[in-house]
């Protein structure tokens, strides 16, 4: 078994806590096992490698270290607009200016999924909308990594990654702050009928004021369902209001860990009918792919509202519809749909106990400035040799294909 160092140079780190816990110096784990002198490199197939060139490293061509002299980052293209000036004020991108060697580009086109042929030769994607598929990494010779914007990745097929020897990162805790500020901004202006107030005054029937008295959060109930970084920082920022102890639904989470953040974990039919105000914080996949239902939905309180911020299809739209409309729940503040963009009228805009946002209610500079530190920091500590936080699939750094592109890039970076 071969076991290899990468690198003790200290890269520009992220004001990330956990980050900088996370990115201290990685030993590669085993390379090859076996008594054979003679390997084949899973990067070039049918090209067997001498044992001691994994010891010394990959040895390459001159043209081939001409090509990978910098460690290359690209953009998908909407984070710019068609003209090439940049969407967003902010998006961490100093992270990356500060390191010579790493060699920035933004994709020439957006599609809603990457192309193998947009790829090139980068080692880094720092991907905002579009959808990574198998096909997109079916030739990924010198990616490492896909870095999603965010912390959502059901756009993104990970077991494809996986397959193809290339990382896949999140960012983690970036998103906790600003998501839970426009959440209970919902959890306000839902109780306290301000969509309904608002348009009194727009529309002159001010005598009308009386019909929707609110409700304040004092001695209401919280029910998290995920209870993540966002569902954790949701019930942090609402101690000072004088609720009561919050719930959680998360199979995932100890009953002593939720416990220590004074949570009561309960059941997901349990947490819906003792709840006042519900909010959705957890990952879209199939296990929950449509976990509240017409059923799931009957068994909160008429007075009860129901935030999602988290992703469409975790809820039933059919059936929120309807007990929206008939009134079974109090109503709704929404930020994600089922299909996506939303770009004719949605039905949900009829209703006036709904507030409704396209999918950006936590969209701030300092949101998209924190994500994007996070994600340039993934590149920076790969291109130093480092393990970066955030990870999906950690399994892959164990990979002789991933290893031996990794280090090839490392040496020549940073020769």
């Amino acid at each position: 078994m071969v076991i290899l160092k990468l690198s003790t140079e200290t890269p520009a780190t992220s004001n990330d806590p956990s980050a900088e816990n996370a990115n201290r110096n990685m030993t590669l784990g085993p390379v090859m096992t076996g008594g054979s002198d003679r390997y084949v490199d899973c990067c070039h197939p049918g090209i067997p490698i001498e044992s001691s060139e994994i010891t010394q490293g990959i040895s390459t061509s001159a043209e081939e270290s001409k090509r990978v002299a910098k460690f290359i980052v690209a953009f998908t293209g909407d984070f710019y607009e068609s003209n090439g000036a940049p969407k967003y004020q902010d998006i961490g991108l100093t992270v990356l200016s500060q390191n010579p060697k790493i060699e920035q580009r933004v994709f020439k086109e957006h599609r809603k999924e990457i192309g193998p042929d947009q790829l090139g030769d980068a080692q880094g994607v720092i991907v905002l909308t579009p959808a990574v598929t198998a096909q997109t990494v079916s030739n990924a010779r010198d990616l490492l990594v896909i870095s999603r914007f965010g912390v959502g990745y059901d756009s993104v097929d990970v077991p494809a990654c996986t397959a193809a020897d290339v990382l896949v990162t999140i960012t983690l805790g970036a998103v906790d702050r600003p998501v839970a500020e426009a959440a209970i901004g919902w959890l306000i202006g839902l109780s306290h009928n301000i969509r309904i107030k608002d348009g009194l005054v727009r529309t002159g029937e001010w005598d009308k004021r009386s019909q929707f008295m609110g409700r304040e959060l004092r001695d209401r109930t919280l029910g998290v369902i995920g209870l993540g970084g966002i569902g954790r920082k949701i019930i942090e920022l609402l101690r000072g209001f004088g609720m009561n102890q919050p719930l959680a639904y998360d199979p995932f989470v100890a009953p002593k860990s939720a416990a220590e953040q004074g949570v009561r974990l309960v059941s997901l039919e349990e947490l819906l009918r003792e709840a006042d105000l519900v909010s959705i914080h957890c990952p879209l996949n199939e296990k929950t792919r449509g976990l509240l239902g017409a059923r799931e939905l009957a068994w909160m309180k008429p007075s009860a509202y129901l935030l999602n911020t988290a992703r469409g299809g975790i809820v039933d739209e059919d059936a929120l519809y309807t007990a929206l409309k008939e009134r079974h729940i109090a109503g709704a503040a929404i930020d994600c749909f089922a299909q996506e963009p939303v770009t004719t009228p949605h039905r949900f805009g009829e209703l006036d106990n709904v507030l409704l946002a396209p999918h950006c209610i936590a969209w701030t500079e300092e949101l998209f400035r924190d994500i994007g530190r996070a994600a340039c920091q993934v590149m920076v500590d790969l291109s130093f040799g480092k393990r970066p936080h955030g990870m999906l699939n950690p399994e892959v750094l164990d990979r002789p294909c991933f290893q031996q592109k990794w280090r090839r890039y490392v040496k020549q970076v940073n020769e």
